[in-house]
């Protein structure tokens, strides 16, 4: 699978579809503009995201970088619109059992009971929505683990928020024995149960989901969109220059060594 590499990750240029045909098994994360501004800064986030097989753009932003930088995505693919397209695609695999974890109480049991009837059958065999700061509750955290455990689930879907879910994937990873996909996916199980509501798609298909993210939730969202993630266009500017000089001084050193010659 080909990659192209934003700032200090490589994210997968495939579309939804071929995807989607091929994953059978792995950790799935979605950078978007946020992550890749919080890659930089937090060295427990980037080791956590070592372990991720798999990386799908899910920023439209993400997506105009790629092209910038001369090396454009194929796709933007979100995680809010991968999975039901996930559990479609799965509707009739007995194999895939999903647990949901995530949301406030009684979200991820709600986004259980709407996806099992679209698809007709019980894919989400449970569901939990932790406390807060759960992930410093070592006997929570051990509870969750063993409420999946226990569930006979082959595929985890953690929507925490970021970067917590993807540590949270990274430190309990290999005590879920029974898990063969692992997927940090944010809001999706809030855009699942209908406690959220989404972006118009025109909007996400120009890059403005942010803006109506952050008219639905300012308090929540104002500063990692009007002041964190503001450093990624220069970051990204950076990139397409640095590129460019090392391009440059390669062609330079060829001029030299056929004048040596």
């Amino acid at each position: 699978m080909k990659k192209v590499r934003i700032l200090n990750i490589e994210i997968d240029n495939v579309s939804e579809t071929e995807f989607l045909k091929s994953f059978k098994s792995g950790v799935l994360f979605t950078p978007n503009v946020d992550h890749l501004i919080k890659l930089r800064k937090d060295p427990d986030f980037m080791e956590a995201y070592q372990i991720s097989d798999y990386k799908l753009c899910d920023s439209q932003f993400v997506l105009y970088a790629s092209k910038i930088l001369g090396t454009p995505l194929r796709q933007k693919i979100s995680g809010s619109d991968f999975f039901p397209a996930f559990y479609k695609f799965h509707k009739d695999n007995p194999d895939i059992k999903i647990f949901l974890l995530g949301a406030a109480p009684g979200v991820a049991h709600q986004a259980q009971y709407k996806i099992n009837r679209k698809v007709g059958r019980e894919i989400v065999v449970a569901s939990y929505s932790p406390s807060f700061g759960f992930e410093n509750n070592q006997a929570e955290c051990q509870k969750i683990v063993d409420m999946i455990n226990q569930s006979g689930a082959t595929v985890l879907v953690v929507g925490v928020g970021s970067p917590k879910q993807e540590k949270w994937i990274y430190k309990y990873k290999n005590k879920l024995s029974s898990i063969k996909i692992f997927m940090a996916l944010g809001a999706t199980i809030d855009f699942e149960a209908g406690n959220v509501k989404r972006a118009p798609k025109w909007m996400s298909e120009i890059g403005l989901e942010w803006f109506f993210r952050l008219y639905c939730e300012p308090k929540r969202l104002w500063k990692r969109y009007l002041v964190d993630d503001i450093p990624f266009v220069l970051l990204i500017l950076n990139q397409r220059l640095q590129f460019h000089l090392n391009k440059d001084l390669e062609d330079s050193s060829e001029i030299l060594q056929i004048v040596d010659r």
